[in-house]
């Protein structure tokens, strides 16, 4: 054979290569509205930037007459590229070859992509849609997962990983997901559950779709286990591509800065008229975060899961932020199991990342209930506590109206290291509301009272006594836990200024093999 006839033969293999299970399977993938996994790559990473490793792989498998099904590429794209500019290593399940399923040599080829994401210190991008795993392989389709799990493992606060469930993600493979930072799942076309709705019916007699059973609703209302839920595919890739522009490659970078054109000085008037007088009377506070960040640009993540906590990335004067918040419009604000478990993984991801902490602090207490109490509301309020008190990247705390109790230490208070603490004219730092503390400290003095018009009076005047000793911010200024009372409509300018003063930052924790966080 010529050397022009073997460069032939090396254009013809990969050109079917290209094609993954051939065109009908293509065609059969367009129809349920699913991009295969080379569109899905070509629209993720910039134009012309993709790189691919082990076009030709094939598995190795002979059972059940395996050795006569052959693909070139065996089920998974895999390559690096970059997303505006900086590189990414990325892998796409193929559905149209053997139902993108996972085999021995498949998992070879995504962790050899994770293998170099980490070496190099790149994000790695995870695109999932497989039938789980290739049964006839056995062991070694569960060696395989192991294998992949055991690097997610291992790139977990080292290199951001990103997952996007475009399709089925069944039984063990989902935990792959489960183990990266962030996922987006698809509406209608994608769904996560361990066991089926058949296993599901055999054993507990449910009935129950796909749809209703994992799909992108229950996992980003329900579960808690999706970050995010698109529309369709085009959605989900530029969420991806929106996503890395806050994050940097890895935990030894800084966050990417990009150019601000909104002033730092600017002010809102509207912030100093946002705060009700009746305290029990809601706000919004994303109308306060669109009014602090750069442009009113807010990226957020968990957006209908636990919607009384606010989590998401946003900038000040360009730099990349994390930021969470109560939303008194929710609820009233109160911090209960859902709303710690996803604060507290989101705090742990910005402090392995280097990405700053700005709190916005609303917090009336803990929701009160057996429900709560049953299901473990003290660890994994304590979840929050330990992630806000073992993060050492810059913290800067507004509070700008309610701080009560157990709540108020959480939220990133002066003694879990908060590096500088605000708080508005609004502010109520104390143990509890003045209606419960009347309650607990004079009960029994203004009932002794019969008189009812007495009662109240008392009642009145005792209120308004704790209200100017302790609902203000003043009394914890006094000790220095607040380092500033701020005008509202100067906060932008103020927490910039705190932000720029921590640049250079330096804390360390003590040494350990690793810590022992109540999960």
């Amino acid at each position: 054979m010529s050397q022009l006839e073997k460069v032939k033969e090396l254009i013809a293999l990969r050109e079917k290569a290209r094609l993954g299970g051939g065109e009908k399977r293509i065609e059969a993938q367009h129809a349920k509205g699913k991009y295969t996994a080379r569109e899905r790559i070509a629209i993720v990473l910039d134009e012309g930037s993709f790189e691919e490793f082990d076009m030709f792989v094939e598995h190795r498998c002979t059972n059940f007459g395996m050795e006569k099904t052959k693909f070139l590429g065996d089920g998974v794209v895999t390559g690096c590229g970059t997303i505006d500019g900086r590189l990414v290593y990325i892998f796409a399940q193929d559905f149209t070859v053997i139902a993108g399923s996972l085999s021995e040599t498949l998992a070879m080829k995504i962790c050899k992509v994770m293998d170099m994401a980490m070496k190099v210190g790149a994000p790695c991008i995870g695109i999932n849609d497989s039938g789980g795993a290739r049964i006839q392989e056995g062991i070694n389709a569960l060696a395989g997962y192991a294998e992949i799990f055991q690097r997610n493992i291992l790139s977990s606060g080292v290199i951001p990983q990103i997952s996007g469930i475009f399709g089925p993600c069944a039984g063990g493979a989902v935990y792959s997901p489960a183990l990266t930072d962030f996922n987006i799942m698809t509406e209608g076309t994608s769904y996560m559950f361990l066991t089926g709705p058949k296993v599901v019916k055999t054993v507990t007699g449910e009935d129950v779709t796909q749809e209703e059973l994992g799909g992108a609703s229950v996992h980003t209302t329900k579960s808690g286990v999706a970050h995010f839920s698109v529309e369709n595919e085009d959605d989900g890739l530029s969420l991806i591509r929106h996503l890395m522009s806050f994050l940097p490659s890895n935990n030894r970078e800084e966050t990417p800065r990009k150019e601000c054109t909104d002033p730092i000085s600017r002010m809102d008037d509207l912030l100093n008229d946002i705060i009700p007088d009746n305290p029990n009377k809601a706000y919004d506070m994303y109308e306060v975060i669109g009014s602090l960040i750069d442009s009113g640009e807010f990226l957020e993540v968990h957006a209908a899961y636990a919607k009384n906590i606010i989590i998401g990335f946003a900038r000040f004067n360009g730099q990349s932020v994390g930021i969470v918040a109560n939303q008194p419009k929710y609820m009233a604000g109160v911090l209960d199991i859902n709303a710690s478990r996803k604060a507290a993984r989101f705090v742990r991801f910005c402090d392995a990342f280097n990405i700053p902490i700005v709190t916005l602090v609303d917090v009336p207490g803990f929701l009160p209930g057996t429900a709560q109490e049953y299901g473990g509301v003290i660890v994994h309020g304590a979840k929050l506590l330990y992630a806000y008190g073992e993060a050492t990247v810059p913290k800067v705390t507004v509070t700008l109206r309610k701080s009560y109790g157990g709540s108020h230490i959480v939220m990133s208070c002066k003694q879990l290291r908060g590096d500088i603490n605000y708080a508005w004219p609004s502010a109520e730092i104390a143990v509890m509301g003045a209606d419960g503390a009347v309650e607990v400290l004079y009960a029994k003095e203004i009932k002794a009272d019969p008189d009812p018009v007495k009662q109240a009076e008392a009642y009145a005047a005792k209120k308004d006594e704790y209200n100017k000793l302790f609902c203000n911010p003043y009394n914890a200024a006094r000790y220095g836990y607040i380092d500033d009372v701020i005008e509202p409509r100067n906060t932008r300018f103020r927490v910039i200024r705190a932000l720029e003063q921590l640049r250079t930052k330096h804390q360390v924790n003590p040494a350990k093999k690793h810590d022992n966080l109540p999960l």
